[in-house]
């Protein structure tokens, strides 16, 4: 029988008191009094601060039913051969069941109150007194049920429940009117965000400080963090440009009231530099480097509890529980519906992305030198997510703690310039107009000058600052035109004291080389395209992957190629066809290039390009397949007869175009038709030798080809399919 307690009120979608919940259906006689006497014991904690009247006086409700539990476990205690379930109804039992249903929901909504940050209970205060009501009314109706007379209590134990059952029925709504006087506080600050005009000094300080209690940087970053896991989780119901209001203003406040006080200037890697170089494939909970002498131990807290690994996409379970994202799929797939470490049955299969402890695992690895990558995807989601809490109030307070942070970029000391690097960097994570307020404070050049930075954590802050800035059209064009920051980049892409700085500018050289007229200028830049080519070649899978894109971009201007040949990048591009990670854009880019003939022939006379093409074609994506296609048939169309014919030797490559021809995308097929074609008029003798493979279905080919004309004009336009996506960092 399902409890009609088990369910949250529907007025309040996904409160802490949300989801279902069920006593253990095991538990029975002195197995069940046990368990509620210990549960009961167990919730006494109360917030320190927030709803602390309300939470007082559920604490002191649980207080007089673990006396009741107490009583009962001696009675069961003092008379072993005479069990107490024997002597009352199955109804209590029920009843007892109910009230373990009710201590736990009570348990969880005092630990929220205690773990949440003070601002997101201000902002929820309603609601969470909301709750608190709700469960006195239904211990109201427990207390109503429940057959005091089958459980044979003393008189004061009864005069006590009595007592409580009166009260809770009695009790109203009550929302603290000293929060709730702090709450339209915050409210009236934003609504002033609003019209352009920001709050006094002393009146921020006298909210967030002395009714906060929110005392230093430290304080005011948790705060942050809690806020922004809300907004990315979004659990419950939100006022999203609120939420990212406050966010802003908190933000505002802690350099507003503290400036750089107590701010971590960031680990320098110093030896920790040689680690990052050994990129390592798989973590365990034990990280070894070269010798016995260099041993890692990674924190507990950072490791999955299913698989012992260090955690590279942590998620929190209905239960509250962390594990890895692949563990726990993999675990839910296999039918289990109970958490792994806590026993207790799954609600729901919802896995909440754990970004505060991500966060903290990040940094944890960048101090010490170890690759930690980005789940793919998040990036777009939570740009997606925090564009949502955008607001007038959000960016006015932005454009004010921008001010702040370019004023100490500029004039402050060398450790407080990466801090500021570093907040920026952060600031422009999200909302183009953050990049835009950004650049419009002049903090362009002043990041430039970071660039030459011998601070390896300034260097990296600075260069991801201007890459996150660059992601908004409007700011690209004064990257390039600001003096020596395009050659900069291209020195930390050279030179960069880290491989995330490294990475980072080639992320950079990919954002600004969407714009056309940049391409020529970046391909031109001395050192720009050879640097490119060898990251491509000898760097990390992320790093490959920028360094791609970027060759890509270039590769799109008529007037790149001939740089891109004399400085290795084509060559790169060719030996990137063999690495899966980067194949289908390698390919894409020298689909362009090749419509010089100059390249095609280079490319043409190497067996092992023709292969790797055709290997796309067989195994790719559709997306792979069709930059494969269309870079063969640029290949055939601009190398010549000896280019062709080497191309139709290929045994297989007859069968993948009729493949394509059926199954591909429209482009791909119209490659595959006109590739076809130029196999097909390869001079008689060596036709007659290819045998009958290519008399391709003459009505397919007829469909997907160009126009004869533009085919006999040699005008082929290289249609290449591309998903791009400049990464935040």
């Amino acid at each position: 029988m399902t409890s009609p307690f088990a369910f949250l009120s529907v007025h309040r979608r996904r409160s802490p008191l949300s989801g279902m919940f069920f006593a253990p259906g095991d538990l029975a006689g002195f197995a069940l009094v046990h368990a509620l006497a210990a549960l009961s014991a167990d919730v006494a904690r109360c917030p320190s601060r927030f709803q602390r009247c309300n939470a007082w006086s559920l604490v002191r409700r649980l207080r007089i039913l673990s006396a009741l539990f107490e009583f009962l476990e001696e009675s069961f205690a003092s008379s072993p051969s005479s069990p107490l379930p024997l002597r009352f109804p199955c109804s209590a039992a029920l009843c007892l069941k109910e009230l373990y249903i009710f201590i736990y929901r009570s348990k969880i909504l005092l630990e929220y109150c205690s773990q949440s940050s003070r601002l997101w209970l201000l902002l929820r205060n309603p609601q969470i007194s909301g709750s608190f009501h709700d469960l006195a009314r239904e211990l109201a109706t427990l207390l109503d049920v429940i057959p005091l007379d089958d459980l044979l209590l003393t008189a004061d134990i009864r005069e006590h429940l009595e007592l409580l059952r009166r009260q809770c029925k009695r009790s109203e709504l009550f929302v603290d009117p000293y929060d709730e006087e702090l709450r339209r506080k915050i409210h009236s600050f934003l609504d002033r965000l609003e019209t352009g005009v920001l709050p006094d000094p002393a009146e921020l300080r006298s909210t967030f400080v002395d009714g906060l209690g929110i005392q230093d940087p430290r304080a005011f970053r948790t705060e942050i963090e809690f806020l922004e896991e809300q907004v990315f989780n979004q659990e419950e119901d939100m006022d999203l440009p609120v939420v990212g209001g406050v966010i802003a203003l908190t933000r505002y406040c802690r350099f507003l009231l503290f400036g750089f006080q107590e701010m971590e200037f960031g680990r320098p890697f110093g030896d920790q530099g040689r680690i990052s170089r050994r990129r390592l494939s798989r973590l365990g909970s034990s990280v070894s480097q070269g010798s016995a002498d260099f041993s890692l131990t990674i924190p507990k807290d950072f490791c999955c509890p299913i698989s012992i690994d260090l955690m590279t996409d942590p998620v929190v379970v209905s239960t509250g529980q962390t594990y890895d994202r692949a563990s726990i799929t993999q675990w839910i797939e296999e039918g289990h519906r109970t958490c792994p470490n806590s026993g207790q049955t799954l609600a729901n299969s919802w896995l909440r992305p754990n970004r505060a402890l991500r966060n903290l695992i990040s940094q944890w690895c960048a101090a010490y030198g170890i690759p930690y990558g980005t789940p793919e995807g998040t990036g777009t989601s939570a740009e997606r997510t925090m564009a949502a809490c955008s607001s007038k109030a959000a960016i006015e307070a932005n454009r004010a703690t921008a001010r702040i942070l370019v004023q100490q970029l500029s004039a402050g000391s060398q450790e407080w310039k990466t801090v500021a690097a570093r907040e920026l960097r952060l600031l422009a994570k999200t909302w183009k107009e953050n990049r835009s307020i950004i650049a419009e404070a002049g903090a362009i050049p002043l990041l430039c000058r970071l660039l030459h930075s011998t601070n390896p954590v300034a260097q990296e802050n600075a260069v991801t600052a201007i890459l996150n800035i660059s992601i908004h059209d409007g700011n690209k064009r004064w990257i390039m035109e600001e003096e020596g920051c395009l050659k900069l980049i291209v020195y930390v892409l050279i030179h960069g004291l880290t491989t995330e700085a490294r990475e980072n500018a080639a992320a950079t050289l990919f954002s600004l080389s969407a714009v056309h007229e940049f391409k020529k200028m970046i391909a031109d830049e001395q050192g720009a395209v050879m640097a490119l080519a060898n990251l491509l070649m000898q760097g990390s899978p992320r790093g490959k992957k920028d360094a791609v894109m970027a060759l890509f971009n270039l590769s799109t201007h008529p007037g790149s190629w001939s740089p891109m040949l004399d400085m290795g990048a084509v060559s790169a591009l060719v030996g990137a066809l063999r690495d899966e990670c980067v194949a289908e854009e390698a390919a894409g880019a020298l689909a362009f290039l090749m419509k010089q003939p100059i390249v095609a022939q280079t490319i043409g006379g190497k067996d092992t390009a023709i292969t790797n093409l055709v290997g796309i074609m067989r195994r790719g994506t559709p997306k792979g397949k069709e930059n494969a296609v269309a870079a063969l048939q640029e290949m055939c169309q601009s190398g010549g007869l000896a280019v062709i014919q080497k191309v139709a030797r290929m045994q297989v490559l007859s069968g993948l175009i009729r493949t394509i021809l059926l199954t591909g995308t429209k482009r791909a097929r119209r490659k595959a038709a006109l590739l076809s074609k130029l196999c097909q008029r390869c001079e008689a003798p060596t036709a007659m030798a290819f045998g009958n493979d290519w008399l391709v279905d003459r009505t397919l080919a007829r469909t997907n080809s160009v126009r004869g004309s533009s085919f006999r004009s040699g005008n082929l336009s290289v249609s290449v399919s591309m998903t791009i996506q400049v990464p935040v960092l």
